[in-house]
């Protein structure tokens, strides 16, 4: 009997989305907000990509990441926004079991790899100021790549194989309380006779919060221990200065899904979360070309110096 009710439970083909249509009178305006959010993400990100490639004074460790971290923002952003616009003015709109179960392995996927690059980071602003001489020798181009595939690949196979190698069972019940297929949305639909709702909260409990989140902690209590050091206090105000940008990121960013991830989740999926999710998921991608592009004079001089290489062509 248990077994023949599991089989049915797994039998289902679609979800539901309630995202706000029980709401139509704010579904313009997060039309109109998505839209601007998902723009400006996908222009500011791209422009950073575009201007670290084409300026040689920005072929360094520390603007291969922040073009890494802006294109991974295109990757999340493109991952769910052009959906959920497609779908903003449908009532109920309805997506299939594939197709949700794809969008949400992809989001988990590229929010714990924005994760772990953002640890990199902090290690990599740890190297450049506690041993600035040997920097570049440390931070060398095979270094920083095997960092980067490094970080994709261990979010791939954390966040995409207990997802591939635990199937999933429904009880019954195919309605999302959200706009998208946000995981936890849809592990409170999940059966409670299977592991995966365990196993996955075990997963974004752990690796792709508190574990990284400690490292940029541990990172950035040795760089604190080392810039106290330096004598010159104008020395000890660049060397700091060199990490506001990334300190800003992971600020927002961490606050943000810890937030969301790590409070107590009620059965009822709360009103509130749809908007902490949409900050989460749309706003914090578009400010980190901004963070980065108004607290760094590199950044700034490569912008004004390709806008000028544009004028005169």
């Amino acid at each position: 009997m248990g077994s023949h009710k599991q089989d049915n439970a797994s039998e289902v083909t679609e979800f539901i989305l309630v995202g706000f249509s029980q709401q139509p009178q704010i579904q313009t305006a997060f039309f109109m907000g998505l839209l601007f959010f998902y723009l400006s993400t996908m222009f500011g990100n791209s422009l950073i990509v575009v201007v670290v490639r084409w300026d040689s004074r920005l072929h360094t460790p520390m603007y291969f990441f922040l073009s890494n971290l802006s294109f991974l923002d295109i990757c999340y952003s493109t991952s769910w926004e052009p959906y959920v616009l497609a779908q903003c003015f449908k009532d109920f709109p309805t997506i299939s079991y594939s197709s949700c179960y794809a969008q949400m392995t992809t989001s988990l996927f590229l929010g714990m790899t924005e994760c772990l690059l953002l640890a990199i980071m902090a290690y990599d602003r740890f190297v450049a100021i506690s041993n600035p001489l040997r920097y570049t020798i440390i931070m060398n181009n095979r270094v920083c790549i095997q960092l980067a595939l490094g970080t994709w690949a261990s979010a791939f196979l954390v966040a995409v194989t207990p997802i591939i190698a635990i199937p999933a069972h429904y009880c019954g019940h195919n309605t999302i309380n959200h706009f998208t297929c946000e995981i936890q949305a849809l592990l409170k639909l999940v059966c409670s006779d299977t592991p995966i709702s365990l196993i996955l909260g075990l997963v974004i409990s752990v690796f792709t919060l508190p574990l990284p989140f400690t490292f940029i902690l541990i990172s950035y209590f040795c760089i604190v221990v080392t810039v106290l050091k330096i004598r010159s206090a104008e020395a000890r105000l660049k060397a700091f200065s060199t990490c506001g940008s990334h300190l800003t990121v992971v600020t927002i960013f961490y606050g943000t899904a810890i937030y969301m991830y790590l409070k107590p989740q009620s059965k009822e999926y709360q009103e509130e979360d749809k908007v902490i999710s949409i900050f989460y998921g749309a706003v914090t991608p578009m400010l980190n070309p901004l963070i980065y592009t108004l607290r760094n004079k590199d950044v700034k001089g490569a912008l004004r110096k390709l806008a000028k290489g544009n004028e005169k062509s």
